[in-house]
Order: C-alpha cells, then sequence, then structure tokens
C-alpha cells in the first residue's frame, strides 16, 4: 500500500498512464497483453488511491470513462443509454455478497436474479423503429459509438425485420457480436496459410471484424450475435427476463442459459454448472453476469458513475500452469516470416498436454522479459490457444540471459527486415531460403491444392536436399529413378508421388492460382481472381488499379499480386507450369454442370459419404449456387447427411425443422 503523499501521487500517474495504454491495446489494436484479472486489480488500485486523495481527481482519468473502441473512418453517435461497464468480480463469494446487499437495499423485498451468459465478443447497440433496424452502434466509450449498420446487417442472426408482435415503436437492444469457434478456427486456418498474424482469440476478430470498411468481408466471417438487454419506453414486460422472452419471440437470438434464479443457493449452483458446461457451447464465453430481475427494483437501485447496482459479473477463472522454458525457436515460413516459439517442459492444461507456445512477434518477446529457462505461466488463450501470460521472476536463474529476437535469418542467416505496419520480422532471401522454398513445396501439393499424395515436411526437404525439387515447377520433371534413390522412399511411394503429379495437371485453374503461394491469395480470393480474370495471361497483363476493381481485392492484395507475377523467377515457374501441363485458365469444363439450382440456398454437409467426397460434395454445392455452412441454424436449408451423421446435428436439425437428405435424394436434386 503507497502510504507516502509523493509516491501516492506517483503511482496514480502510473497507473492512469499503463491503464490506457491497456485500454488502447484491447479497444483499439485488439492485442492485449495482459489479462481481464491484472487488468482489473490494477483499476482497484487506482480507484482507492484516487479516493484516499480526491484533491488529485482527473476527469479524464480510466476510471472516469469505459474504455473505447472509435476507429476513424465510421459516423459517431452518442448512445440514448449509455453502455455503462459492469463490475467485475472472481469470487463466488462476492456474487454471493451482491444479492445480500441488494436485498437489504431494497429492505428485505423478494428479490430475483436472472442469471446468463457473458459472452466474450463485442459489444453492440441496436435501434429498431416500427419493427426494422435503423442503426447499429459500437459501445465505443460509453457515452458514443461508431455506426456500423452496415456490417451488422451482414450477421444473418441479426433480425431486420421482426417477427411476431408486441414490441414497441421504437427500442433499443444490446447484445454481444461474437465469433463462433467454427468460424474462428477456419479464419485463423487460412491467415495461417497467407502467414499473417492470427488473432488470438474470438473476442479479437469479432472485434476487428465488425470495424472492417467492407462489409462483403465481414460478410463471409460468420459473425454471430446473441442479447441480453431491451431498452426503452412502453417495454412489453416489467421484468428483465420477461423482455428478453419477448424479444426471442421477435427473432433475436437470446441465450437459452438465461435463467431466474431466487436463492443464494441456486446462484452458486449456476456458477458451478456453467463453469464446466460453457466448455461445451459454440462460442466463447468469459463468465456469467447476474441481474436483478424486476426494473422496478433496478430503478430504485440506480447506478454508480460506471455501473448498475443492479448488476454483476463473474469472470471465470483462465486455467493456468507453470512450468520451464526449454529453449526459444525461431521459425520461417513458407512467406518468410519469422515465428518465435517457446518450447516447453510438457504440462497439462485444459485436458491437452502443451509442449509448445507462440510468442509471436519481438514485441511480445521485449513485453515479457523472458530470460532463458525462465518458469513460465502458460494460459490457454480462449481455451484453444497455448499463450504464454507472464513469468515466475523468483524462479530464475542467476545470470540467465535475455532472450531477444534475432536479427538473421536463423535458416539462411539473411538480416531479417521488418513488415510495414506489423510487429513482424521477415526473411526477404524469398527464393534461397530453405523453409520458404520446402514450405511453399509442401503447400503447392496439399490436398486443397494440388492434392499430390506423398510429399510431407520430411519428403520435401529431402526433394530439395538432393537438388531434385528447388522450386514447385520441378515436382513435373520427376522420375522413378530419382525418387527411388531417396532414403525411406520406396518404389510405391515414389508411384504415388508421381501419380499425384500427373493427376495434378487436372487440377482447375482457381486451385492453381491458390497452390502458388501468393502473398495475401487465400482460397477464397483465388477462386474470385480465377473467376473474374479466367486466365494466368490476362492475371500477368492487369496492373494494381485493374485488380483492385475486382471484388474483395484491396490494394496490399493487388500488389503482392503484381509483384509475385513481375518477378522473373516466378515468370519462369508459371511458364514451365504451363508447359508441363498444369491449368493455366478456367476451361469449358469449369462453366459445365453449374446452375442455379441450389441458389439462395445453406447446406450443411455431415457424416461419412460413399459416392463423393465431402469436398466434392461441397464443390457441387457452390457449382449449383448454393452455399456451405458448418453449423446448423434457423438459415439452414437442408442438411446433406452421409453415415454416421453426429447426432449433435441429427438432434438440432430435427429440433429447428431442418430438413436431412441422402446422397441420392442430393444427387437427383442438381440433376433434375
Amino acid at each position: 500500500m503507497v502510504r507516502d503523499t509523493a509516491g501516492a501521487r506517483e503511482r496514480i500517474e502510473q497507473l492512469r498512464r499503463e491503464l490506457e495504454q491497456h485500454n488502447y491495446n484491447y479497444y483499439v489494436a485488439n492485442a492485449p497483453v495482459i489479462s481481464d484479472r491484472e487488468f482489473d486489480l490494477m483499476m482497484k488500485e487506482l480507484e482507492r488511491l484516487e479516493k484516499e486523495h480526491p484533491e488529485w481527481d482527473d476527469p479524464l482519468s480510466p476510471t472516469h470513462r469505459v474504455g473505447s473502441d472509435l476507429t476513424k473512418g465510421f459516423e459517431q453517435v452518442s448512445h440514448k443509454y449509455a453502455m455503462l461497464s459492469l463490475g467485475n468480480t472472481y469470487s463466488v463469494g462476492e456474487v454471493d455478497e451482491f444479492v445480500r446487499r441488494t436485498r437489504e437495499a431494497l429492505m428485505g423485498e423478494e428479490v430475483t436474479i436472472v442469471g446468463e451468459m457473458k459472452f466474450d465478443g463485442t459489444s453492440i447497440s441496436l435501434l429498431y423503429e416500427d419493427g426494422r433496424l435503423v442503426r447499429a452502434v459500437t459501445r465505443g466509450d460509453g457515452e458514443k459509438g461508431d455506426v456500423v449498420t452496415d456490417n451488422v446487417k451482414t450477421i444473418r442472426s441479426i433480425p431486420l425485420r421482426l417477427s411476431g408482435e408486441g414490441w414497441s415503436r421504437r427500442f433499443e437492444i444490446r447484445g454481444e457480436i461474437v465469433l463462433p469457434w467454427e468460424a474462428f478456427d477456419r479464419l485463423n486456418a487460412e491467415r495461417a496459410f497467407q502467414e499473417e498474424p492470427l488473432f488470438a482469440n474470438p473476442r479479437n476478430a469479432a472485434s476487428g471484424t465488425l470495424k472492417l470498411q467492407n462489409p462483403a468481408i465481414v460478410a463471409k466471417r460468420g459473425l454471430d450475435a446473441y442479447f441480453y438487454y431491451l431498452l426503452g419506453e412502453n417495454l412489453p414486460c416489467d421484468t428483465h427476463y420477461g423482455n428478453m422472452m419477448e424479444a426471442r419471440k421477435w427473432g433475436f437470438k437470446v441465450s437459452d442459459a438465461m435463467t431466474r434464479l431466487h436463492t443464494i443457493e441456486e446462484v452458486d449452483k449456476y456458477i458451478s454448472h456453467w463453469d464446466k458446461a460453457r466448455k461445451e457451447l459454440p462460442v466463447a464465453t468469459d463468465g456469467l453476469v447476474f441481474k436483478v430481475n424486476s426494473l422496478r427494483q433496478q430503478l430504485n437501485l440506480g447506478f454508480t458513475a460506471k455501473s448498475p447496482r443492479w448488476a454483476i459479473a463473474y469472470k471465470f477463472p483462465a486455467e493456468r500452469a507453470l512450468t520451464r522454458l526449454r529453449y526459444v525457436s525461431f521459425e520461417v515460413g513458407r512467406i518468410g516470416v519469422v515465428t518465435p516459439v517457446a518450447n516447453l517442459e510438457p504440462v497439462l492444461l485444459s485436458g491437452t498436454v502443451v509442449k509448445r507456445a507462440s510468442l509471436h512477434n519481438a514485441d511480445i518477446i521485449a513485453s515479457l522479459g523472458i530470460h532463458e529457462h525462465d518458469m513460465l505461466y502458460v494460459e490457454k488463450g480462449g481455451e484453444i490457444i497455448p499463450k504464454i501470460t507472464g513469468v515466475d521472476e523468483s524462479a530464475r536463474e542467476p545470470g540467465a540471459p535475455e532472450i531477444t529476437f534475432v536479427k538473421d535469418c536463423p535458416s539462411c542467416g539473411t538480416p531479417l527486415v521488418r513488415v510495414e505496419g506489423e510487429a513482424s520480422w521477415m526473411c526477404p532471401n524469398k527464393y534461397g531460403c530453405v523453409p520458404q522454398i520446402t514450405g511453399r513445396v509442401e503447400h503447392f501439393v496439399g490436398r486443397r491444392m494440388m492434392n499430390i499424395d506423398g510429399i510431407g515436411e520430411e519428403t520435401a526437404e529431402a526433394l530439395f536436399a538432393s537438388g531434385l525439387v528447388t522450386n514447385i515447377a520441378d515436382l513435373y520433371s520427376l522420375t522413378m529413378e530419382q525418387l527411388t534413390l531417396l532414403d525411406r522412399l520406396g518404389e510405391k511411394s515414389a508411384e504415388r508421388i508421381l501419380r499425384g503429379v500427373a493427376d495434378s495437371k487436372k487440377v482447375g485453374f482457381e486451385r492453381v492460382l491458390y497452390a502458388l503461394s501468393i502473398p495475401f491469395v487465400g482460397e477464397t480470393v483465388a477462386k474470385k481472381l480465377a473467376r473474374s480474370v479466367r486466365s494466368m495471361d490476362r492475371l500477368m497483363e492487369m496492373s494494381v488499379e485493374d485488380l483492385t476493381a475486382i471484388d474483395d481485392i484491396g490494394p496490399r492484395i493487388a500488389e503482392s499480386i503484381k509483384e509475385y507475377l513481375s518477378a522473373p523467377v516466378n515468370i519462369e515457374i508459371i511458364t514451365r507450369l504451363r508447359e508441363a501441363g498444369v491449368q493455366m485458365a478456367m476451361g469449358e469444363e469449369n462453366d459445365e454442370g453449374r446452375s442455379d439450382r441450389l441458389a439462395g440456398k445453406t447446406i450443411v454437409i455431415s457424416g461419412v459419404f460413399n459416392r463423393h467426397s465431402r469436398d466434392e460434395y461441397k464443390e457441387m454445392i457452390e457449382r449449383n449456387g448454393g452455399k456451405n455452412s458448418g453449423s446448423i441454424s434457423k438459415k439452414t436449408d437442408f442438411v446433406l447427411a452421409g453415415e454416421n451423421m453426429g447426432p449433435a446435428k441429427l438432434e438440432k436439425a430435427q429440433k429447428l425443422g431442418v430438413p436431412v437428405v441422402n446422397e441420392d435424394e442430393f444427387l437427383n436434386m442438381i440433376s433434375e
């Protein structure tokens, strides 16, 4: 505790500076460097010191504001009802005390508490007039926020027109924009292929997506939304729970976890249940919220300067482990980005053994201050991705040197360069750095690219080391004699590789473009490009301005494509691939079989199939105008089911009345 006056003043200023920086990291940069708990403890310390020393109060102190996510480029409007934060606790006992304190403040009245999930996303406030969505506004600084209506309209779980009846002519509804785990994993997989920085958790991804300037890209990300608070005049019910049940009838997604609780014992049981059951939910959560149900009682309890007295948030403690750092490796990807990885003594965390955790970039290493063989705190970011959150400095070995980011490529020795506008460093030796060369080969032969079986990481490295494959075009010059001379590669394996190489010549132009490892050209962008430009010749002729005229192709992607196709080494590779028979244009077969029989339909695939693979069925759906989805919802038109369809999906389809069709029925449907 700070006792001396000068020390107190200095500590207050230090906390204010640090909290403002952490607010920026969290709300603007979407890259927090401390945990929520650490942030809350710092905030509580500042609140205490400011209370003890009111003479140093500052209206710009972090204690007088809610963290801001305001972004330039969006119109900003004031909230009619301020979007305040909730008081946080990590203690079940403090939740119980909240219930007791509430009853005392209400002079012993009967109090019903509503328990609900605290979804880990980004807050949103929607305004409806005459049953239509008028405006969507982010939380911002609590007083005003960014208008993101066009982006929110792309979220299919948000009603643009209300169903049912009984809604007020004008009202606001508050909720949380989230990115489901399935969509998060898919998005990070796409970013990993492009060696773009991965999102640390679904909240960061949801927040970043909602602030994109292009609603078409937002629509592809798969955002979802849950709603938890209705505001306005002439609301249908005099209770919070009743209003949310009515909102559900109007078309809003309200969590099934929302429950009325009548005793402290029920509150404790609710916490105990969801501490485990939340791990089965399709979206990330970081706690629970408890609210007084009666609106009259809420009004009587009122607000503090920052939060309502009638609600409290309980944060789930993150599962954390302490383990020793063995060493930090610096790994070069196929685009050249160097990623530091903490190699750890194995430790059990959230049911899995963790041996490695990405340290992401040089800035993260510096902020953590890691020394060799340190004892590190490891958490599961979003309970999925292992994350280093701190160092036990008391266990540090005397004289242990600090870990610093490498200045030269750990593979080829080339001086690294900083990626403009990012915290990443990369090796510029694109065509002479072994991990980049072999990484591009591995990518090229992948199942979703050219689908050449039999070449994994070890084989790609062996092919390079032998001098047989120094770039992807060399794959088409391989012979049986050459392959069988490689260690641990028998005749059957060689035959499989050569068969895959021959078959890859039939792979369509869309996948060829994706296979080339053009920076920032992922699977979706490659499809868009191929269908727009139709041929490699046309693509090579196009200027940056021509490319940016294509939907979803921004300046960064366009410049990357132009740079790649202007490099002599890549021109030679493309020429050799063309001479080998690789498809360099959209052929007539790409247009054959296309129809609009499934136009506007969203289809989920589940189970094991006999007549075609899952990927082939996905392609059929796209070729006939349909859209593939990974999860069943009210928007799903039907499920294409094979054998052993997941029981959870079957149950959900039956519950929502979604038709389930088999292979034969589907094939008949698209061949009519």
